[in-house]
C-alpha cells in the first residue's frame, strides 16, 4: 500500500493556458486538492478528455493523459478502465463535448456502470469553437449560431444521467473551492460510473450563465448544499429548507406556520429510488435553489469488474489459456 503523502504540486504539470478568468483555472485547483486528499499515486490515474477548452486539461496534469477526440473520451475511457482495472480514470468533457457529439457514449457508460468518473464542465456555450449555443443553452439563447434566440429546450445534465439508470450524480460551482474538492472525493470513491456537473463560467462567449451561484452570498440565497442524513434547509442562517408538496417540493421558512426543522425533508443519497434526487437535481431558480453537492449515490455491480469476472469464469472452463495450448486440443499432423 502506497503511505506517501502526496499534494497538489505532485498533479500539477504545465502552464494552463485558458482565457483569465474562465472557470477551467478554478476547478483545475479543485482537483489537484482533490487527487492529493485522496492519495492516488500520479501513476497509478489517467485522465481523458475529448475536444474542446476544458479537454486541454490533461496536459496539466502530472498523471497519465489522452487528449482524444471529439465526443469519444467515454468510449476511451472505457477500454482504458476493462484494460487496467487498476487505473483511476477521470473523464472530463465540457457540454458541447460530453452532450452533443459525445451523448450516446455519455449515457451509455453510464448505463453500463463503468468505474470511471465523469466530469462535466458546463458554461452552456461552444466556447472553443468560438461562441456557438451547445446542448445546454437555454431557450431562446442569442449566439453565433442561433442568432434570432434558439428554438429549443437544453439538455439537463441530471436528467439523462438519471434517465440511463445512473447510480453517481453531484453538482459544485467551478469557483466554490471546498465543496467542490469534496465533490470530487465523493466521486472517486464511488464504485461505477460517477457524474460531476461542474457549474462554470465562459468569460468570453456566455459570461454570468452562473451568477445564481458565482458569489458565497449568491450561493447561500440561491443554492443548497445537499448532505446525506441531513435536514435539506438553506440560507444565509438556514432559515428555509425543503417540504415535500404532493408529488413535488415547496420552499418554507422554519418558524412560520408553525414549521420546525423536523419537518424539513432529510436527504437519502442512497435511496434505490431516484423519484426524490431527481427533483431536487432538477430544481431552478428564482422558486427553488439549485441543488449542489452529492445528490445521488447508490452502488450496484460494475461494468469492469463484470468483464473480469466472466474472463475468469469461462477460462476456467476452456481447456486452453494460450496459443500453445489452444494448438494442443485438436488435431495435429506433421508435414516432412
Amino acid at each position: 500500500m502506497d503511505e506517501t503523502k502526496y499534494t497538489a504540486a505532485d498533479y500539477k504539470a504545465g502552464q494552463p493556458r485558458w482565457c483569465p478568468g474562465c472557470g477551467d483555472h478554478a476547478f483545475l485547483n479543485s482537483f489537484h486538492k482533490a487527487l492529493a486528499e485522496l492519495g492516488v499515486p500520479p501513476h497509478e490515474i489517467a485522465v481523458i478528455s475529448g475536444i474542446g477548452c476544458s479537454s486541454r486539461l490533461p496536459y496539466y496534469m502530472n498523471t497519465y493523459g489522452m487528449h482524444t477526440i471529439h465526443g469519444r473520451a467515454a468510449a476511451i475511457a472505457t477500454g482504458a478502465k476493462v484494460a487496467n482495472p487498476q487505473l483511476t480514470i477521470w473523464q472530463i468533457s465540457g457540454d458541447g463535448d460530453g452532450l452533443a457529439i459525445g451523448g450516446n457514449h455519455f449515457i451509455h457508460a453510464i448505463r453500463r456502470n463503468v468505474d470511471i468518473n465523469i466530469v462535466l464542465l458546463n458554461n452552456r456555450i461552444y466556447g472553443l469553437t468560438k461562441g456557438q449555443y451547445s446542448p445546454t443553452s437555454a431557450r431562446g439563447f442569442v449566439s453565433k449560431s442561433s442568432p434570432y434566440g434558439t428554438v429549443e429546450d437544453p439538455f439537463r445534465p441530471a436528467e439523462l444521467c438519471f434517465g440511463a439508470r445512473g447510480r453517481f450524480f453531484a453538482r459544485c460551482a467551478a469557483v466554490d473551492g471546498g465543496p467542490s474538492v469534496e465533490v470530487l472525493k465523493a466521486a472517486a470513491r464511488h464504485k461505477g460510473t460517477s457524474v460531476v456537473e461542474v457549474l462554470q463560467n465562459c468569460v468570453i462567449f456566455n459570461d454570468g450563465t452562473h451568477n445564481a451561484v458565482a458569489k458565497k452570498e449568491d450561493r447561500e440565497r440561491n443554492a443548497i448544499y445537499l448532505e446525506h442524513g441531513k435536514p435539506m434547509l438553506f440560507g444565509p442562517n438556514k432559515e428555509f429548507g425543503l417540504m415535500q408538496e404532493g408529488f413535488g417540493l415547496k420552499v418554507v421558512k422554519l418558524g412560520e406556520n408553525g414549521i420546525s426543522e423536523k419537518d424539513i425533508l432529510v436527504h437519502d443519497a442512497h435511496c434505490e429510488d431516484h423519484t426524490l434526487q431527481l427533483k431536487l437535481a432538477l430544481m431552478e431558480g428564482p422558486d427553488f435553489p439549485i441543488a449542489l453537492g452529492v445528490i445521488r449515490d447508490v452502488e450496484a455491480p460494475t461494468y469492469d469488474e463484470s468483464v473480469e469476472a466472466q474472463i475468469e469464469e469461462i477460462s476456467a472452463k476452456k481447456p486452453y489459456h494460450n496459443f500453445a495450448e489452444l494448438l494442443a486440443t485438436n488435431d495435429t499432423w506433421e508435414v516432412k
